[in-house]
């Protein structure tokens, strides 16, 4: 049974390898064609962006989650910090579905404090642990 900070980082995982599927989706019509409108056009053109964005954010403060999960691993950890890092999850998930899904930029701060919290949450346990 793996570790259980190893799950939600799996989770984190997958979401970045579910937004490369569907960045991959959205090219397909500039790319290779496929799904091109009659005039040529890209039918995903305004929301490619958008989620080339939200994969990128991927690889910026998420580093900060898998960097606390992977020193807490060593340690035995409580629920908090089980409960902190799916809440990270859980905010990335929404998270990106605001950035791709509307150009609520106010909506999408609000939601980044989720993620920033659980990361500082996690951080607080990793400098407070023996």
């Amino acid at each position: 049974m793996p570790h259980p900070l190893i799950v939600p980082m799996a989770a984190h995982v997958a979401l970045a390898a579910f937004l490369y599927v569907m960045l991959t989706v959205v090219r397909a019509p500039a790319i290779w064609g496929i799904g091109r409108r009659p005039d040529g056009s890209n039918p995903w053109a305004t929301i490619e962006p958008r989620i080339s964005a939200n994969l990128s954010n991927q690889f910026e403060w998420p580093l900060f989650f898998h960097a606390a999960c992977l020193v807490l691993i060593g340690s035995d950890v409580g629920p908090l910090s089980i409960v902190l890092a799916w809440t990270f999850v859980a905010g990335r998930v929404l998270h990106s579905l605001v950035q791709v899904l509307t150009g609520n930029i106010r909506l999408r701060g609000a939601v980044f404090t989720i993620n920033f919290v659980a990361v500082l949450g996690l951080w607080a346990v990793v400098v407070s642990s023996p």
